[in-house]
């Protein structure tokens, strides 16, 4: 692994807590695997289904699915997303835990979501677990 990412508690379906390494966000956008599922590949253009705990981070978490307490479907790979979740998640397979640490290129660019709490130079950190299709 090149970049020193975040570690998550838990397993797929668990609500996890993020614990940041002691140095700055990594350049570009990083996606690893910390669970693989056994379902077929997430394919562009799927509506997926996914619990997620977004963070800034070493910072706030500024949304959480599991604290909801549903799931979120949305279409992956058509730019109905930020580009962080099209390009991090096309071609993961169902079941899967998906860490993804997006720069602001590839998230919600220089004017950031103010309401959220996300500034333009923010890294967000994504743990994504894909439940399925539909």
């Amino acid at each position: 692994m090149s970049a020193d990412l975040p570690t998550a508690s838990g397993g797929f379906g668990d609500e996890p807590t993020l614990t940041f390494p002691d140095t700055p966000a990594p350049e570009g956008l990083q996606v690893q695997v910390l669970e693989a599922g056994d379902g077929p590949a997430v394919e562009a253009g799927n509506t997926i289904v996914v619990n997620y705990h977004g963070q800034i981070w070493d910072g706030p978490v500024f949304d959480s699915s599991y604290t909801r307490g549903q799931t979120i479907s949305f279409p992956i790979g058509v730019g109905m997303v930020i580009g962080g979740w099209d390009d991090g998640l096309v071609g993961k397979a169902i079941g899967s835990r998906v860490l993804l640490s997006i720069p602001p290129e590839h998230g919600y660019g220089p004017r950031g979501v103010p309401q959220a709490g996300i500034g333009g130079e923010d890294t967000l950190v994504f743990v994504v677990d894909i439940v399925g299709v539909e």
